[in-house]
C-alpha cells in the first residue's frame, strides 16, 4: 500500500442543508483488500483510489451502518421484487468505463437533479474512470444489469473477506417498475449469504436526508461507534 496523499477538506455538507462538513481523505495506490477492509471497518468509503470519511467536529449525523447478512430475512415484498425482475440479466466483472456507462450515468444524474435537486455537473470518461474504475485492485467489481441488450443499471461493489461494501449504484429510471435499487441490494445479500460473508457495508445513514433514508429499511443492521483510526479497535453495535 502506498499512501500518495492525505488531507482534510471543509465544504458544504452533502447530506444536510445549512451545515458544513470536514472530510478526511486518503489517496492510496495499490491498496490491498486487507487494507481496504481495515479502512471500511472504521467508517471510510472508497471512490477509486480515494478513501474518505466525515470527521465533523460538531456533528455526528453520518452513521456508518452494515447489514447483518446471516440474520437478514427476505420478506414477501423482497421476494416479489426479485421474482418480477427474473428476466433481467446480470454480469459481474472488474470495473470498466464505456460510452454506455457514461450515457446511463448522465441520464441518472439529470433525473435525480430534476427529481431531488441533486447538484449536477456533466461527467467525463476520465472523471468516471478516476471515481469508479481505478483503485479496484483484486477486490472491486461492477455488476451490470441488462434488459436484453440495454444496460439499465450498474452496481459498484468491493468484495472483501468478511463482507461486501456497497460503493455506488445508478440506474435507468425508465425501469422504475423493477425497483432496481432494492433489487441490487437483495442480490448483494443473496451473494453474501452464499459466500458466507457476514456483512453488507452500506456507508452512511443520515437521519433527515431523504436520499439515504432507505438504508434504515434493511434490518437488522449495526452501527459503528465513534471514529476509530487504523490503529484503534473498532466497535459495531
Amino acid at each position: 500500500m502506498n499512501l500518495l496523499k492525505e488531507f482534510l477538506l471543509d465544504d458544504k455538507c452533502s447530506y444536510l442543508e445549512d451545515k458544513e462538513q470536514t472530510t478526511h481523505y486518503k489517496v492510496i495506490d495499490n491498496c490491498s483488500a486487507k487494507s481496504c477492509e481495515n479502512l471500511i471497518q472504521r467508517g471510510y468509503r472508497r471512490f477509486g483510489k480515494m478513501y474518505f470519511r466525515p470527521i465533523c467536529a460538531t456533528c455526528n449525523e453520518c452513521q456508518s451502518i452494515k447489514i447483518d447478512v446471516e440474520n437478514f430475512i427476505f420478506s414477501k415484498s423482497a421476494k416479489r421484487v426479485m421474482n418480477k425482475a427474473k428476466n433481467i440479466r446480470t454480469f459481474i466483472r472488474t470495473p470498466s468505463v464505456t460510452q454506455e456507462h457514461i450515457d446511463l450515468f448522465e441520464k441518472y444524474h439529470l433525473y435525480m437533479h430534476e427529481k431531488k435537486d441533486w447538484n449536477y455537473s456533466k461527467t467525463t470518461l476520465q472523471h468516471y474512470y478516476n471515481s469508479f474504475v481505478t483503485g479496484h485492485g483484486d477486490f472491486g467489481y461492477e455488476v451490470l444489469y441488462y434488459d436484453e441488450d440495454r444496460l439499465i443499471a450498474v452496481d459498484l461493489i468491493d468484495i472483501l473477506e468478511n463482507g461486501v461494501s456497497s460503493i455506488y449504484f445508478y440506474y435507468d429510471h425508465d425501469y422504475a417498475k423493477y425497483s432496481l435499487g432494492k433489487l441490487s441490494l437483495y442480490h448483494q445479500i443473496k451473494f453474501a449469504k452464499s459466500a458466507n460473508k457476514k456483512w453488507i457495508y452500506l456507508g452512511y445513514y443520515v437521519e433527515g436526508c431523504p436520499s439515504l433514508s432507505y438504508k434504515s429499511e434493511y434490518t437488522p443492521y449495526v452501527t459503528l461507534q465513534g471514529r476509530p483510526n487504523e490503529h484503534e479497535k473498532f466497535i459495531w453495535s
